[in-house]
């Protein structure tokens, strides 16, 4: 890498503090200057960062010849005009998730920094860590065999989101792994939720995503739950796997169990099946911060070119997703087809 990237934060609210530090701390950018609008904040990112300017301007990282690329973490609502100013101006752009509120305007971003050869990064952090890594390369090794489910649970007594439902907030984590190991385009979702008393969002909901094979995925996200959670089952025809990202060691479970059916006609018309149990072996995963590894792999991005493993175009996807999710939301649970 010729020289490190110069990054612009927009945004140290909840998740801003993180970026700013991975941005400041990695040898392959440099944190050159943060925006954030409340004086207490920029505060609070003087005291932690004393050598970064802060500024209540964001056309002031617009126009400052030293960034090269600008980070997102401000709500939902405001990342597309963000982002879009951001390549406009022929910023690279580093997004928090989702990409956008709507598929119309992630779509826009998608087309635009391909029109104007920037990298458009969106901030999966959980693809990039070293569980869902072994996880992508374990499925498309087929060592589980032919996938027949995913179901996740995410969920905590957690932050309520005064601009997007828990489907948006949590459930975007579990569609991102989702995508990203199996590789596979949905075709169809249906989303059931709950409405707590004074909110106007979803706090609580049950997801199913439709494939055009056998496969299927549901995903339980909540932020009124007693217990945290964040556990994943995925089942194969050769082996199953549980992946429980809150254990300290043994964060991926794979168990040689599953179903055998009967090859037989008389067999199959008598439901006869076997059960098989075998050995649960749990691999040694190489742990390090997922959201450093994330910025050292957007920095190579814009340096070489090349696109995001977390790019644009599995954000729409996503954002995708996560609308017809929420239509479904709307009408009692009705399926909803993904559209292209």
């Amino acid at each position: 890498m010729s020289k490190q990237v110069g990054v612009g934060l927009v945004g140290y609210g909840y998740w801003g503090p993180n970026l700013a530090r991975n941005f400041a701390t990695n040898p392959a950018t440099r944190l050159v200057s943060i925006c954030e609008l409340s004086g207490e904040r920029r505060l609070a990112a003087e005291r932690a960062l004393p050598g970064v300017p802060t500024t209540d301007s964001f056309e002031e990282l617009l126009n400052n010849e030293e960034i090269d690329a600008i980070a997102i973490a401000t709500p939902t609502a405001s990342h597309f005009a963000l982002a879009n100013a951001s390549l406009l101006a022929g910023k690279h752009a580093f997004v928090e998730k989702p990409l956008a509120d709507s598929s119309a305007a992630a779509t826009e971003l998608v087309e635009l920094a391909a029109s104007s050869g920037l990298i458009l990064h969106v901030d999966h952090t959980f693809v990039y860590t070293s569980a869902v890594e072994f996880l992508a390369n374990s499925i498309q090794a087929g060592d589980l065999g032919e996938l027949l489910y995913f179901d996740s649970s995410r969920v905590n007594l957690g932050l309520f989101q005064p601009d997007v439902n828990v489907l948006w907030d949590l459930a975007v984590h579990d569609l991102s792994i989702l995508q990203f190991i199996t590789q596979r385009s949905p075709i169809a979702v249906s989303a059931t939720g709950v409405f707590h008393p004074r909110s106007s969002q979803a706090s609580a909901a049950f997801l199913t995503v439709s494939y055009e094979d056998h496969f299927a995925a549901h995903i339980d996200v909540s932020w009124m739950s007693p217990v945290k959670l964040r556990r994943t089952l995925i089942s194969g025809t050769s082996k199953m796997l549980v992946y429980d990202d809150l254990e300290q060691i043994e964060k991926i479970k794979i168990f040689d169990a599953g179903v055998d059916f009967p090859e037989s006609a008389d067999e199959m018309r008598n439901l006869l099946v076997s059960y098989r149990t075998g050995d649960m072996i749990s691999p040694r995963l190489h742990e390090t911060e997922a959201l450093a590894a994330e910025v050292t792999h957007f920095a190579e991005c814009v340096s070489s070119g090349n696109p995001s493993k977390t790019d644009g175009v599995l954000g729409a996807a996503l954002v995708r997703i996560l609308e017809a999710a929420t239509t479904s939301l709307d009408n009692g649970g009705a399926p909803i087809p993904i559209k292209d």
